[in-house]
C-alpha cells in the first residue's frame, strides 16, 4: 500500500496503459472505481457507444474515474481523438465514498496522463456530445 489513502495497483495501471494506446472507432470509456474494502482503484468496466449510452451506464450514486476517448473535429477541420478524464462525482454519492474518491484523484490523474479533466457532478443529463465538445474546444 502506498502512502496515499487509496492505492493504484499495477493491474489497473496496465489497463489504463492498454486503453490509452488502443484505437476506437467512436466514443469509448474506461471506468475505474474504488474498492472500499481493499482501498484500491479497480477497473469497473470498459464501454463503447455514444456518449449518452456511456453516461447511462455510469452509477447515479457512486463516484468513478472515467477516461474518455472522444473523436473531435477541430475548428480547422482536423480529426483528433483526445483522452479526457471525467471526474464522475454525483452530488448524491455517500460522503465516505466522495472523500476516498477525492483523495485518490491526483494519483489517478497522474496515471491517466490526460490533458483535460472535466468535473461531472449532476449526473447523466449533462454528459452529452455538446457538453463534452464545448469543454474540449
Amino acid at each position: 500500500m502506498s502512502t496515499n489513502s487509496v492505492d493504484l495497483p499495477a493491474a489497473t495501471k496496465d489497463a489504463i496503459r492498454k486503453f490509452r494506446f488502443k484505437r476506437f472507432k467512436g466514443d469509448a470509456a474506461l471506468v475505474v472505481k474504488i474498492d472500499k474494502k481493499s482501498l484500491t482503484m479497480v477497473v469497473d468496466e470498459q464501454l463503447e457507444g455514444s456518449l449518452e449510452e456511456i453516461a447511462e451506464e455510469l452509477p447515479e450514486n457512486a463516484p468513478r474515474y472515467v477516461i474518455l476517448s472522444h473523436p473531435l473535429t477541430t475548428k480547422d477541420g482536423r480529426l483528433t481523438v483526445p483522452l479526457v478524464l471525467i471526474n464522475w462525482a454525483p452530488s448524491s454519492s455517500p460522503t465516505e465514498l466522495m472523500m476516498l474518491h477525492t483523495s485518490g484523484l491526483p494519483v489517478f490523474q497522474q496515471a491517466a496522463e490526460c490533458a483535460r479533466v472535466i468535473e461531472m457532478r449532476e449526473g447523466a443529463e449533462d454528459f452529452t456530445e455538446e457538453f463534452i465538445n464545448a469543454k474540449l474546444q
